[in-house]
């Protein structure tokens, strides 16, 4: 009998992660959204906002730029148990190493190792057949150097391994298993306008899509462009304030089902524009009109307007969770039900809304640029330092789209080479990463 993995727990997992990283907005169109778990306690303390400022091993994530003002050697230990509130056997492993080579630039790498805890696995009668476990891995080499004396660029490259199950579910072929590979771009500038502002940009996690069973249903990576700047405030010798900020965007263009041609349905034709019914995506103009993300190369672009440029109607799942392939052809009647209209696509008397009362004509229109400003994140920090012994973070990770906006606060040690970290996260009562405990240890030698 062909087994069958129970998806409850795992969609719980997997639906914790899409709570819990940074650029949530996009996060159900992306995969192998472990990479955008933030590591190091510092940066938890500090709203997740680092891409300026990257001046410890951690910087091999956040901005290998920042490798190049580096010198010496340190490494990097970071354990958290991910998502308490949700799940108890979830943990998140990161550890980083960099080094200094004279003529040559730094040297650097980190490994992500996200363990997704224990699964049931039944066959399609529901029966019990043991249990197994999930995790996902990322090992990452980077590289930073100057170009100039303030400025410095960075790199990074990726292999990351996923196995959320050892097979398929149902009549699926394959296991839920995938190897793929991604790199970051970075760059960093010291004195950005002013000796005292810092500014850096990255484009994180630019890679080929991720398929584990069916490459039709393959998701893209959760390609990502942060604007970060770092501003000194107090400068001096025993006292030092900065104020950091970050800007993330994701750079995934999706699309729902739409009809572009105004004919009121959506789909219907093959690619070459000849009618194929139900099962066709295009319309006769040859376009895409059934819900699908952009590639790599367009998405980098696309991702910042396509909310603007949106001018089909969009087709949204009725009462039964489904979209019906057409556009609106409801209205309300006297008992405030939504039934369907007799009029023809296009007819003044032609219904407006689905079965489920959601407006489907003319909602490209109703797209403005908020919509796309919605979909960014703001992280927002400051870290104080006595000397160069101690540090009070506090920082605000908002996200209006994702609806997270949790404050942050932590706490710093140095001493003799030896760095300790804590960082602590609020929020709302069950939201799953109010009460978050992160530390970390750096140790320079």
């Amino acid at each position: 009998m062909m087994k069958q993995l129970r998806k409850t727990t795992l969609f719980l997992t997997v639906t914790a992660l899409l709570m819990s990283t940074s650029t949530l907005r996009a996060g159900s169109e992306a995969g192998a959204l472990f990479l955008l778990i933030s590591p190091g306690a510092r940066a938890g303390g500090m709203g997740e906002a680092q891409v300026a400022v990257a001046n410890d091993a951690y910087a091999s994530y956040w901005n290998p730029a920042g490798l190049a003002f580096l010198e010496g050697s340190e490494a990097a230990l970071m354990h958290v148990n991910w998502l308490p509130n949700l799940v108890s056997d979830m943990y998140y492993e990161f550890i980083a190493f960099r080094h200094h080579v004279p003529t040559l630039g730094t040297l650097g790498g980190h490994i992500i190792f996200l363990n997704l805890g224990e699964q049931q696995r039944t066959d399609e009668q529901g029966e019990n057949l043991g249990t197994f476990t999930s995790f996902m891995f990322a090992a990452t080499g980077s590289y930073g150097a100057f170009i100039s004396r303030n400025a410095a660029i960075g790199l990074n490259v990726k292999l990351l391994h996923q196995k959320l199950a050892e097979i398929g579910a149902g009549a699926e072929k394959g296991k839920g298993v995938t190897t793929d590979f991604a790199f970051d771009l970075a760059y960093l500038q010291k004195g950005f306008f002013s000796n005292r502002l810092d500014m850096g940009v990255t484009v994180t996690n630019i890679g080929p899509k991720i398929a584990f069973i069916d490459e039709a249903q393959a998701d893209p990576m959760p390609t990502n462009f942060t604007l970060g700047l770092n501003f000194k405030l107090v400068d001096t010798e025993y006292n030092k304030l900065n104020i950091v900020m970050d800007i993330d965007k994701m750079l995934v263009a999706s699309y729902p089902d739409m009809d572009w041609d105004s004919d009121g349905v959506v789909g219907m034709y093959d690619k070459k524009g000849k009618y194929v019914g139900p099962s066709g995506s295009y319309n006769s103009n040859g376009s895409i009109e059934k819900a699908h993300t952009d590639p790599i190369y367009l998405g980098i672009f696309t991702s910042w307007v396509d909310d603007w440029l949106l001018g089909g109607d969009i087709d949204r799942p009725g009462k039964n969770g489904v979209s019906d392939g057409k556009i609106g052809g409801y209205t309300k009647d006297d008992t405030d039900k939504f039934v369907p209209t007799e009029a023809e696509w296009g007819d003044s008397g032609y219904g407006k809304y689905n079965d489920a009362g959601e407006l489907e004509v003319g909602t490209g229109k109703s797209r403005t640029l908020q919509n796309e400003l919605d979909e960014t994140v703001l992280n927002l920090g400051a870290e104080y330092w006595y000397s160069r012994y101690f540090a009070l973070r506090a920082g605000y990770y908002y996200d209006k789209t994702g609806k997270i906006h949790n404050p942050t606060f932590g706490v710093g040690l140095r001493f003799s080479g030896y760095g300790f970290d804590a960082g602590f996260t609020l929020g709302e009562p069950g939201h799953p990463l109010t009460n978050t405990m992160r530390f970390s240890l750096n140790i320079e030698f």
